[in-house]
């Protein structure tokens, strides 16, 4: 892996060698890396697949979804991911979760995409029962993660035989030689009502839990990345209860889960999503304990951040300074997706 470096005056980059005076004995040096997730918004391709409901996204559907429409979502989607974590790194993130996406082509597309393209990322991504054809996905840059292991887990619920939603991927690998794992979810939708529907995202966390605490019980260091669109905030009983993710660096201990986007939330008020003039945040990414600390030899969390700048942001209208999404009300308004990405920096000591 390239070297990563910067000087106690933090300057920094990514995964990329920067020249700079020469550094004393006094001063560290560091890696960073960039780990993020992106609802991409209704990503689908323009091709019929008889197999799923997208009949809305095609040329003769409800959006008429025509290719330079695609390709225009696939531009701007490619645009966003490249300036993620750009403040303190450069070259888009290391590991990138992804949801509400058709197919593995729609990934192709974008990665092939400039300026992705010249950052040569990997795909890894299953179809999912989900009815409407949307799944999950984890695509990586190959020059510095290297997937050992992945699958999908299917979420079943005893008393809905019938019932499907996105399944929960769950991806092994070595991050700069690493050993790193990451679930990327999308949990069940509010359609329906909140109320009624909880029950379902309740499920999903505790699938989300066993599959942690199956990584843990190989290896109780084990690092976990758990990160996605989870349909409900850190607050909900989903997170707190099922899921078990701790609020408190100081209350996480060694086979906990540790929620940096609770205080973002509860406190902060920052969000990733807006509805009805009031914002939620549930695109999170949740931490094991052992990415936590302050001894940087491995990977730590080093910062938590949500992505959104000005300009993926409505600019007038009623939804002023909410997610610029692909359509609004039916319209085809050429904007991003209706949730904004989220994002962490690890951050380990170069030796």
């Amino acid at each position: 892996m390239n070297n990563c470096l910067y000087k106690v005056s933090l300057a920094f980059s990514f995964f990329l060698l920067i020249n700079f005076q020469q550094v004393t004995a006094q001063e560290k040096q560091y890696r960073l890396g960039c780990i993020a997730f992106y609802n991409l918004e209704n990503l689908f391709d323009t091709v019929n697949d008889p197999n799923i409901n997208d009949e809305e996204f095609l040329p003769t559907g409800k959006y008429e979804w025509t290719g330079p429409k695609y390709l225009h979502k696939i531009k701007n989607m490619a645009e966003v991911i490249s300036q993620i974590g750009d403040e303190l790194v450069k070259g888009g993130p290391v590991i990138l979760g992804v949801s509400e996406i058709e197919n593995r082509k729609v990934l192709e597309d974008l990665i092939a995409t400039p300026p992705l393209n010249k950052f040569s990322y990997g795909i890894v991504h299953y179809d999912s029962p989900d009815k409407r054809g949307v799944d999950v996905g984890l695509i990586y840059q190959t020059a510095h993660f290297r997937v050992t292991a992945s699958k999908a887990v299917p979420l079943r619920v005893a008393d809905r035989p019938d019932w499907t939603t996105r399944d929960q991927l769950v991806v092994s690998g070595l991050l700069d030689n690493e050993p790193i794992h990451v679930i990327v979810n999308h949990w069940p939708s509010r359609s329906g009502g909140e109320q009624e529907t909880a029950p379902l995202r309740q499920a999903a966390a505790s699938l989300c839990r066993m599959i942690a605490d199956s990584l843990l019980k190989l290896d109780p260091n084990a690092r976990i990345i758990i990160m996605g669109d989870l349909n409900d905030n850190p607050t909900d009983i989903s997170l707190v209860k099922n899921l078990k993710a701790k609020e408190s660096i100081n209350n996480t201990g060694p086979n906990d889960l540790y929620n940096p986007m609770y205080k973002m939330y509860k406190q902060e008020g920052l969000g990733s999503l807006a509805y009805r003039d009031s914002w939620s945040l549930f695109d999170q990414i949740i931490l094991s304990k052992s990415l936590l600390g302050d001894d940087r030899s491995t990977f730590k969390l080093y910062k938590t951040k949500v992505f959104n700048r000005p300009f993926l942001t409505q600019k007038e209208g009623a939804f002023t300074g909410y997610p610029f999404r692909t359509y609004a009300g039916g319209v085809f308004m050429g904007g991003y997706s209706d949730h904004f990405p989220v994002y962490i920096f690890l951050i380990k000591e170069k030796k």
